[in-house]
C-alpha cells in the first residue's frame, strides 16, 4: 500500500513539474513574440511598412519555429495573436499553424512568421479560430521597407499579408495553404482554462499580468510605426 501512494505521489510530482515545463515554456514564446515584432521594426529600412502595420486589425506571430527538413515545406509552429479592441491589444490568443511551404527560407535553423490581419473578413476568420490561409482567407506576402506600401490590389485586397524572418533576412512571404487553429494546449497553460479565440481577441478577457511583455512590445512597434507613417 505504502508502496502505491508513493507512486502515486511520484505520478502527480512528474504532472505537476510537466505542468510547469509547459506553462514555462509558453510564458516564453509570449515575451519573445512580442520582442521579435520589435527586432523587426527597429531594422533600418527592413520592416513593416508603417502604414501596413497601422492599418492591421490583428497581429500574429510565430517566434523561432523549427525548420528541419524545410525544404520539403509542411512545418509547424505555435504562436501567438492580439487583435485591436476599444481598450488597446486583446489578450493574447494561441494558434498553431500547419502546412504551407515557406521556400524563402529553404536551409534556415529557425524562422519568425509575423502574419497582419488586415480587414474585417480576415478577423472574422481568425475569430473563427480555424482556417486556411488562400482557401478561406486571401493571403499575400507582405511589402517590406519604412517606404514600402502595400500598392498592388492583391495586396490592398488581401485579408492576410505574411512575413518570415531567418538568419536576418527580412522578407515578405506566401502561406497559401497553411491552416491555423487554436492552439488548446498553451491555452490552458497560459490561463489555466478554457479560453476561446474569440473571448480573448475580441476583448472579452482582460489581459493577464502574464501578457504584459508581450502587449508592450506589440505596443512600441505599433506606435512607433504610426509615428513613421506620420513623417
Amino acid at each position: 500500500m505504502k508502496k502505491l501512494i508513493g507512486i502515486g505521489l511520484m505520478l502527480a510530482m512528474s504532472g505537476f513539474a510537466v505542468a510547469a515545463d509547459e506553462q514555462g515554456a509558453v510564458q516564453e514564446r509570449v515575451d519573445r513574440a512580442g520582442t521579435v515584432l520589435q527586432e523587426i521594426m527597429a531594422a533600418p529600412d527592413k520592416g513593416i511598412p508603417g502604414d501596413v502595420l497601422e492599418n492591421a486589425k490583428c497581429i500574429a506571430i510565430v517566434p523561432g519555429m523549427v525548420s528541419a527538413g524545410f525544404m520539403v515545406g509542411g512545418k509547424h509552429g505555435r504562436g501567438v495573436a492580439t487583435c485591436r479592441t476599444g481598450n488597446g491589444w486583446s489578450a493574447p490568443a494561441f494558434f498553431d499553424v500547419t502546412g504551407g511551404s515557406y521556400g524563402l527560407q529553404i536551409g534556415a535553423q529557425k524562422v519568425d512568421l509575423v502574419m497582419l490581419i488586415m480587414n474585417n473578413n480576415g478577423m472574422q476568420h481568425l475569430l473563427s479560430s480555424k482556417f486556411q490561409l488562400g482557401g478561406e482567407a486571401g493571403v499575400a506576402a507582405g511589402p517590406v521597407g519604412r517606404q514600402g506600401t502595400a500598392s498592388t490590389d492583391v495586396k490592398m485586397n488581401a485579408e492576410v499579408l505574411t512575413y518570415s524572418r531567418a538568419k536576418g533576412v527580412f522578407a515578405g512571404v506566401d502561406l497559401s495553404g497553411a491552416s491555423i487553429k487554436q492552439d488548446d494546449d498553451s491555452t490552458k497553460a497560459f490561463y489555466g482554462k478554457e479560453v476561446s479565440f474569440k473571448d480573448a481577441l475580441t476583448g472579452q478577457v482582460p489581459p493577464p499580468a502574464a501578457a504584459r511583455t508581450f502587449l508592450a512590445g506589440i505596443k512600441s512597434a505599433t506606435s512607433g510605426s504610426a509615428a513613421a507613417t506620420a513623417h
